[in-house]
């Protein structure tokens, strides 16, 4: 199976690329057609840019549309902006397709488990409805024109290298590099990290004791099936020595493994529950297993590596764990009740049909991380004192609610029966992300999404594509608003971009019971970020403590994170409340009067009012 990154035609991209022989020109480029580069796409055209989504492959959606179909967030009240849109209409595509009450539908689970082939054509129809995107698949980054000046630069334009070899220059007034690897980021010259920093640096309680060039480790996200009528069995992959996966034998032998296929342990190969639709399973490594999917130390050249030697680092990752499947489904030596389940499990006929059926794209965990104006840490995932939330951040232009999650940095031992170390997996409070994490330090017209600013530990919490998203639909805003002020994205008004963000449904605080399309939707974000809602509720003993489980990873809502808007105001919390307004610049003679049935509600729509009145806050 040849690499994706060879620039392998996986299916056809909406739009039609740009002529690569003629320079050209637009508002905004975007580099890389993840999530969270199609969320910036949106974002900007939506707001009049003309912009042009550039993507180093032939199919755009990143990894959702490359295997991880089990999205990684932990309650549905944590999904907002483009990504909760784009979930809702994966499950319209369900409903529409098979009934809303269809067994498809339904296992969607609320559109965050879609297939593969259906969350590509959801993205494509997502942006052929927006006007002024246009699309330029398979074509990789060479090089970037600067125009520096004594302290600060700008980029002039992007040189572009096609399928055939053609060159392409394009020139841009702001530019967002939404590519897992930070690629742009790095030609442009901005300073960036790879690897872990030692624990004095940042006060990181999951840091080493001393900084390395450790790297989070890859695997594929394998989507399989099980029905006979849509499995095609896994073939060697090239440069399979059967020698290799041998001593996996031993480790059977132990009868600590019960399953090949199973969840969350005591397997070989994690098939996330619940399944997807139509008898398909999203396929992960195993957190703290005997056998893992997930190589570290193997990825180490992928970071700085031209196309070339990623893609030696892919085919290294496919011989490794498309060997490791083919074994133990084949090989006479593999107890016969472990060969025939595993030979149950096939790739989809559906899926990847031009790559072997197999995801044309690794999964890339952590590759550079930005060093840029605010350096998001493990601090920022922790309680603010004596609070039931995290660390209070009124500049916010996102939130997360998963916590930081590392599968392992090195291999200690053999390869199968060893261990993974620098592993973790820490329940925190949702959280919130700062603007200054995707805004360069120097460069006046770049943004950063995707290879955000962050130490190791705190770049494994913000590396989950429903995050990734909301920061690229954040990049967007903010693109816009640099283009209309005539100014550097270091100059955007937050409070101007967090309003753009709340008026599309895009939160900035983690708010239970006050969701995207409740009529306060924008009043309850606007206050909530200024700090309204810290100190309701002290900081639980358990913490980073969730509701009921759901299902798997998933939980409802977490506790103490709601408005409450039908409670009557209480006086000590009007006291505090209008402390605070007086602090924005509300005048407290306009302040509605405690008449004992005045709630929260009342109060915080009388104050997002008088805001947008008298401080005429702009569009």
């Amino acid at each position: 199976m040849r690499a994706m990154l060879a620039g392998v035609l996986l299916v056809a991209v909406v739009g039609a690329p740009l002529r690569a022989a003629e320079p050209q020109q637009c508002d905004v480029l975007v580099y890389g057609a993840t999530p969270a580069g199609i969320a910036a796409a949106l974002a900007a055209a939506d707001s009049g840019e003309n912009v042009v989504l550039v993507e180093p492959t032939s199919r755009i959606g990143g990894l959702v549309t490359n295997g991880l179909s089990h999205t990684d967030f932990r309650t549905f009240e944590g999904l907002t902006g483009t990504f909760l849109t784009f979930s809702k209409r994966v499950e319209a595509y369900y409903a529409k397709k098979y009934g809303p009450d269809s067994p498809q539908a339904r296992e969607s689970f609320r559109g965050t488990f879609g297939e593969p082939h259906v969350n590509l054509a959801v993205f494509q129809e997502m942006i052929a409805e927006c006007k002024g995107i246009h699309t330029a698949p398979r074509y990789r980054l060479d090089d970037v024109k600067l125009q520096k000046s004594d302290s600060n630069s700008r980029i002039e334009s992007a040189t572009f290298v096609g399928p055939e070899g053609e060159r392409w220059t394009i020139r841009a007034s702001i530019f967002i590099d939404a590519s897992y690897e930070g690629d742009l980021m790095a030609k442009a010259g901005v300073p960036w990290k790879i690897g872990r920093e030692g624990r004095a640096e940042h006060g990181e309680s999951l840091a080493p004791a001393n900084g390395d060039v450790q790297l989070q480790a890859y695997n594929f996200r394998w989507v399989m099936t099980k029905n006979p009528r849509n499995r095609v069995a896994p073939v060697a992959p090239p440069g399979y020595r059967r020698e290799d996966f041998t001593p996996v034998l031993d480790v059977l032998a132990t009868g600590k493994i019960k399953s090949i296929f199973g969840y969350p342990g005591a397997c070989i190969f994690k098939a996330h529950l619940p399944p997807l639709p139509n008898d398909k399973y999203d396929i992960n490594d195993v957190s703290n297993g005997l056998v893992r999917l997930s190589l570290p130390g193997k990825n180490l050249t992928w970071a700085e590596g031209d196309a070339a030697a990623r893609e030696a680092v892919f085919h290294e990752h496919q011989r490794e764990q498309v060997g490791l499947l083919y074994f133990l489904q084949t090989d006479a030596m593999v107890p016969q009740k472990f060969r025939e389940e595993a030979k149950q499990w096939g790739w989809c006929q559906d899926e990847f049909a031009d790559t072997g059926h197999q995801p044309g794209q690794l999964y890339v965990r952590e590759s550079r991380r930005m060093v840029g104006q605010y350096v998001f840490t493990e601090k920022d995932t922790e309680h603010a004192r004596d609070d039931a939330r995290a660390v209070l951040h009124t500049d916010s232009i996102a939130m997360g609610d998963y916590g930081n999650n590392c599968h392992g940095t090195f291999h200690e031992g053999p390869r199968f029966g060893g261990k993974h170390t620098g592993e973790f997996y820490k329940p925190v409070s949702p959280y919130q992300i700062p603007y200054g994490v995707i805004v360069p330090k120097n460069i006046m017209n770049l943004l950063v999404p995707v290879a955000a600013s962050s130490s190791h530990v705190g770049y494994c919490a913000l590396r989950l594509e429903p995050i990734w998203c909301s920061l690229g639909e954040a990049a967007g805003h903010a693109a816009h608003l640099a283009r209309q002020a005539n100014a550097p994205v270091q100059n955007v008004p937050v409070s101007q971009l967090q309003r753009r963000l709340h008026m599309a449904g895009s939160a900035t605080l983690y708010v239970s019971d006050v969701l995207p399309g409740h009529a306060d939707f924008d009043a309850v974000q606007w206050w909530g970020t200024a700090g309204g809602f810290h100190g309701l509720a002290a900081t639980p003993a358990n913490r980073g403590q969730r509701g009921k489980n759901i299902t798997g990873q998933y939980f409802e809502a977490y506790p103490n994170h709601a408005a409450e808007l039908q409670k009557v105001l209480e006086p000590e919390l009007a006291n505090r409340w209008g402390t605070l307004a007086e602090s924005l610049g509300l005048p407290r003679g306009k302040f509605p009067k405690l008449d004992g049935k005045l709630t929260r509600g009342d109060w915080l729509r009388a104050m997002n009012s008088l805001a947008t009145t008298a401080l005429k806050q702009p569009e």
